[in-house]
């Protein structure tokens, strides 16, 4: 595993912004830009993707630490110069303030067994007769454990969308059982007929014939 696919991991789980990571880095004293935050996201195969280094993945964790647990203090951790699996899992096992059998539990909830013995073999000094390497898959698996119980849900963000009138009209319906409503229709039945009504004439209306020419010159001007 790269720094980069545990940086990527762990902005997933806790669903991270680039505001929030930048944040986390200060709180180990590092300024950081989104721009760089973004080159360090970018899939491996990107022209703008760019290294995480040692320095600054145990710079990020450092400050995860502070999130969670608060600063300590005395003295700054500094950052490692070199990383080792080990080293991370034993961070995030302080950040997250697990016991060796929350850690066990969280391994065993994606299928992967392992022993406390086993275990603490990976949290003892690389001089210890009994230290022993994390190897790549027992720390892609707890930071799959650790996804599993802490992942972090990303709201949804819904698009205004306009609303035709002949949509406002059928919803409208709808609430109302989907009840039309018509104008006034005549009565089939019966036909009404005025009584003051005099009898028509067959003779042809007069219609009012007015020159253009004497209109323009009646106009007020």
């Amino acid at each position: 595993m790269t720094n980069n696919d545990i940086l990527r991991r762990l902005r997933y789980t806790f669903n991270f912004n680039d505001k929030k990571m930048v944040s986390l880095f200060a709180l180990a004293d590092l300024v950081v830009t989104r721009e760089q935050i973004s080159q360090w996201l970018k899939k491996d195969d990107d022209t703008d993707y760019v290294n995480c280094s040692d320095i600054q993945l145990a710079t990020f964790l450092n400050g995860f630490i502070n999130e969670k647990r608060g600063k300590k203090e005395g003295p700054k951790p500094q950052p490692e110069k070199r990383l080792t699996n080990n080293i991370i899992l034993t961070k995030l096992k302080i950040a997250l303030n697990l016991k060796a059998e929350e850690v066990i539990l969280l391994l065993d909830n994606v299928d992967f067994r392992i022993g406390k013995p086993e275990l603490s073999a990976f949290f003892r000094k690389p001089a210890h007769k009994h230290y022993r390497e994390c190897k790549d898959q027992v720390l892609r698996n707890f930071l799959q454990g650790i996804d599993k119980k802490y992942h972090v849900a990303r709201t949804t963000k819904f698009k205004e969308k306009s609303i035709t009138k002949e949509e406002v009209i059928s919803n409208q319906e709808d609430a109302l059982g989907k009840r039309t409503y018509q104008g006034a229709r005549p009565m089939s039945g019966k036909v009404y007929n005025n009584p003051n009504k005099k009898a028509s004439s067959n003779a042809s209306r007069t219609v009012l014939k007015l020159d253009p020419k004497k209109i323009w010159e009646q106009s007020p001007k």
